[in-house]
């Protein structure tokens, strides 16, 4: 995570853009807002999937539905309205601009246009804006079990006097994301993590035992 995100400041709102390419995508919210921040979350996700699981609105989430275009654009008024909400703590608002899930190394992206509404009417009614970019990534490096990666962009900070257009700043966040995207990946492949830091610590994997066991009877040599 860049050092700049957690000292942004908490009287401006701010929205996390993140890639779609897991169903547990919309978790990665709640564990970093509790782990790194104080703030207000909310979260947009597809109707039908917040249809089928109803749990996700304990976590502030709420839904888009695309194929309602009057509904589509209450919701992102009602996005607006959240993030500009008066408030102690700040407002922060997760969503996924892809609008469906795909695999991590699908090039080119496709970004809805529903974010940049969202940054244009909160810019109505702020004078500005933090966008930062958040990406994810699933791997299997030296353990049985999986590992989650999550890397955090500096903070970019939009004012009512400097907003692109929205097509412009739905651009620039898609290649935004397939930049974040590669690096990370990069990163991955050269096993150069040494910067990061773990957040949740898993179980023990079978090969970590086996590794404890074969040194603690001297079977290692």
């Amino acid at each position: 995570m860049d050092p700049g995100v957690p000292e942004m400041d908490t009287g401006i709102p701010v929205v996390f853009y993140c890639n779609h390419a897991y169903w547990w995508d919309g978790f990665w919210s709640q564990l970093c807002t509790e782990e790194f921040f104080r703030q207000n979350l909310h979260i947009i996700i597809e109707y039908p999937q917040l249809n089928r699981h109803r749990f996700f609105t304990r976590l502030g989430a709420f839904s888009i539905d695309r194929t309602n275009g009057r509904s589509a654009l209450r919701s992102l008024d009602y996005a607006a309205e959240l993030l500009a909400a008066p408030s102690e703590r700040q407002n922060a608002l997760w969503l996924f601009p892809q609008g469906r899930i795909e695999h991590i190394d699908h090039r080119p992206l496709f970004f809805f246009k529903g974010t940049a509404g969202i940054v244009s009417r909160v810019l109505h009614r702020k004078s500005a804006l933090y966008l930062v970019s958040v990406v994810s990534r699933i791997e299997y490096l030296e353990e049985q079990k999986p590992e989650l990666l999550l890397s955090f962009r500096p903070p970019l900070l939009v004012t009512s006097a400097d907003c692109p257009s929205p097509g412009e700043l739905t651009s620039m966040m898609r290649q935004t994301t397939e930049d974040h995207l590669d690096g990370l990946k990069a990163l991955v492949m050269s096993r150069s993590l040494d910067a990061g830091r773990i957040v949740i610590q898993g179980g023990e994997s079978v090969n970590r035992k086996v590794e404890r066991y074969r040194k603690l009877f001297g079977m290692g040599r």
